[in-house]
């Protein structure tokens, strides 16, 4: 347990990507089997424990400390595993630290009420790093800063020969933690495992985004197809020998929350394309697809009022034939002909959108169809003759985005962050002025965003806070918020659609910190009207 509490330790405090990896890598090398399986599962998010529960962690803690004095510590800290971790009054005699793989073995067998006890005794035995590394182990929130995709990238390239990454991305729904025949594989000492089970996930290939002042300038508008960019999840669909599943772009399996979609899949193949709640062959907000989104299960109701489907953008399979190392055009064809033998509501076809010059193109990226508010990121755009590789090749796709909407908007709360940022108040809910009771301006909240400034501004952010709260609930704090008293952001965001759950009645998409106006009075921020207008002209009206 020691070891691998020190790794998450280093991750937790590490920026690079390049040294995350390395790290990784140098910890598969030395450990063991089964202790790296193990570890290896935990990192990608493969290891859950059923019966251990946030609840139990703070019924231990409360168990041997003041409740009272917990809490307030736990509202200083904002991390629960790191609160715990620091202020857990172990007893002496305990025994000695466990490894990772008794703690993984013991949580998979105990029930709900054995639980408490293994956590005692566990923390009583481990020193502040390695109870932080257990706590964050049991409830599965790591956060360390590191994907599955890096983690299993690490994992690639351990052995004598590293092996590409997409490989291990297409074993991995066929193998199973602690992985020691895909370590034996990476080692010399056996034979690759086998990615030929039916349903499996096949990686993704991802786009680069284009630098319109020099790429354009070297690229031949007829070499390329182009397509909007849909608002909704890219997933995966797959229909293999009566295997039928639905996986997001990084794997992960989502055919439980979606079996109307996965029923659809009757021809035998797999699909690229965007998942999108759709009602009679329009596309519905993205807040409608949320309702579905992160559900274990769903129930008709959600079924009814929230119909999912697929927009299909390419083939990658067809019966037994592997597509993707066809060129696009032949892809193209062929997955046309696919979706009309599908023949289902649930599937449709992304349309390719013609042009002949750049300049062509960037005025419909510029002014997309009124009426349809879910063509809100841009464009795609691919080279007819791309096979269909996994990763991010340069050249063969890109992705080209539309400028964001701007607004100014006054900062009204603050709520401290996690992780790193558990001391700091860095998620800030903004609002924009409305017309109150008896015609007195106020701030309604639009939006909330935790990223888009540096940290030496989340310095200076976190210290206004500080300065000018004026209301504390938990862990957040209102902020005095006034025409001539307050702090402006400016908020980037990629689109608008209405919301019956936000009080302003309209809910943006992917908000982000701009930049932060200190020079402009509050007063002069922008109003729900300016909102309402931008949804009118994304709504054709």
């Amino acid at each position: 347990m020691r070891a691998f509490a020190e790794l998450l330790d280093r991750l937790s405090l590490t920026a690079s990507r390049n040294a995350k990896l390395t790290l990784v890598r140098d910890y598969l090398r030395v450990t063991p089997d089964p202790e790296r399986g193990w570890a290896l599962a935990a990192l990608t998010g493969d290891l859950r424990f059923d019966a251990a529960k946030p609840a139990f962690i703070r019924r231990a803690v409360e168990a041997r400390m003041d409740p009272q004095l917990f809490w307030w510590s736990y509202d200083y800290v904002g991390d629960l595993a790191e609160t715990v971790a620091l202020v857990w009054p172990a007893r002496p005699g305990a025994n000695r630290e466990p490894e990772l793989s008794e703690v993984v073995d013991a949580l998979r067998g105990a029930s709900r009420a054995e639980v408490q006890t293994l956590i005692e005794g566990w923390l009583d035995a481990l020193q502040p790093t390695g109870r932080w590394a257990l706590l964050k182990l049991m409830t599965g929130g790591l956060r360390v800063g590191l994907t599955a995709r890096l983690a299993k990238r690490a994992a690639a390239v351990m052995g004598a020969e590293p092996v590409p990454a997409a490989e291990i991305e297409e074993l991995w729904h066929a193998l199973h933690a602690p992985y020691e025949d895909l370590f034996a594989w990476l080692e010399g000492r056996g034979e690759r495992p086998s990615s030929e089970n039916p349903g499996r996930f096949r990686p993704a290939m991802l786009a680069q985004a284009i630098d319109e002042a020099v790429d354009f300038a070297k690229l031949d508008p007829a070499d390329y197809a182009a397509e909007w960019k849909w608002d909704g999840i890219r997933v995966q669909a797959v229909n293999e020998r009566g295997v039928r599943r639905l996986y997001t772009r990084t794997g992960d399996d989502i055919s439980k929350s979606f079996p109307d979609v996965v029923g659809a899949l009757d021809a035998e193949g797999a699909i690229d394309g965007e998942l999108l709640v759709m009602r009679d062959g329009k596309v519905a907000s993205f807040a409608d697809l949320q309702q579905r989104l992160n559900r274990k299960t769903v129930d008709a109701k959600a079924l009814a009022n929230f119909p999912a489907a697929i927009r299909a953008y390419d083939l990658l399979a067809e019966g037994d034939e592997d597509t993707r190392v066809l060129p696009f055009a032949e892809r193209r064809k062929r997955l046309e002909a696919f979706v009309a033998k599908e023949a289902s509501p649930r599937i449709d076809l992304s349309p390719v959108q013609p042009f002949e010059t750049w300049a062509e193109i960037a005025a419909l990226r510029a002014d997309p169809p009124a009426g349809d508010p879910q063509i809100a990121e841009g464009l795609m755009l691919k080279r007819w003759d791309s096979i269909y590789e996994a990763g991010r090749p340069k050249g063969p796709w890109f992705k080209w985005k539309r400028d964001p909407l701007l607004i100014d908007a006054v900062l009204m709360y603050a709520q401290r962050g996690h992780g790193k940022r558990s001391s700091f108040y860095s998620d800030y809910t903004f609002g924009i002025w409305t017309d109150g009771d008896g015609g007195a301006r106020v701030l309604t909240p639009v939006g909330k965003a935790y990223f888009g400034f540096t940290d030496e501004e989340l310095k200076q952010i976190d210290k206004y806070v500080r300065d000018n709260t004026i209301e504390r609930f938990g862990p957040v704090r209102s902020v005095r918020a006034e025409p001539h008293h307050g702090l402006v952001f400016e908020v980037a965001f990629e689109g608008l659609q209405r919301s019956t759950r936000h009080k302003s009645g309209v809910a943006m998409r992917f908000p982000r910190i701009n930049r932060i106006r200190w020079d402009k009075p509050p007063g002069e921020a922008d109003e729900l009207a300016t909102l309402e207008r931008m949804l009118a002209r994304m709504e054709g009206r």
